[in-house]
């Protein structure tokens, strides 16, 4: 009897727990789950020349580095309260409060070589050869390229070429 008791009431235990473990499921895949309301992962850019990344998501956690370039694109790929994990062009992660960072656009050259500028988006006619890691600001973005400024020039260069941006990413 106690056995048969025992073995009902993990069943029960186990029914229980079914549904829970099906909405976490669900929130884990949701890409637009977050604090901000916004789309995970998504790009934005240091706001400062002077940012502290943290081992983890208040001023509590030691720094891990300390970014001097105003503008770097960074991929936010987690939100915690105020706090935001970051990616760095260079596949470093750790965490940035939210008000380091802006919403402005920007991109690096990802290629090994110098990569070209176009005057227009049909990339025929190269105005600029780009050296790698480059930094951009991105103005907008069709299915193949992405408008950018790097004054005293503009034009467009291949989404292939740029980390900031994503190959399906399509915005004006």
């Amino acid at each position: 009897m106690t056995r048969n008791l025992t073995i009902l009431s993990f069943l029960f235990l186990i029914f229980l727990a079914l549904p829970f473990g099906g909405a976490i499921a669900e929130d884990t895949e949701n890409t637009t789950n977050s604090v901000s309301g916004l789309p995970l992962p998504r790009f934005a850019s240091l706001k400062s020349g002077n940012v502290y990344m943290r081992t983890g998501p208040s001023m509590d956690y030691p720094i891990r580095w300390i970014y001097k370039q105003e503008g770097l694109p960074v991929e936010i790929i987690q939100e915690f309260d105020a706090w935001r994990r970051i990616k760095d062009p260079e596949g470093e992660t750790g965490w940035v409060h939210k008000i380091l960072l802006s919403g402005r656009r920007t991109s690096t050259v990802k290629a090994k070589e110098r990569v070209l500028a176009y005057a227009s988006d049909e990339l025929l006619r190269p105005i600029a050869k780009l050296d790698p890691a480059f930094l951009v600001n991105i103005e907008k973005c069709d299915k193949r390229a992405c408008f950018a400024t790097f004054p005293p020039y503009e034009g467009w260069i291949e989404k292939k070429h740029l980390w900031g941006v994503y190959g399906s990413e399509v915005f004006n």
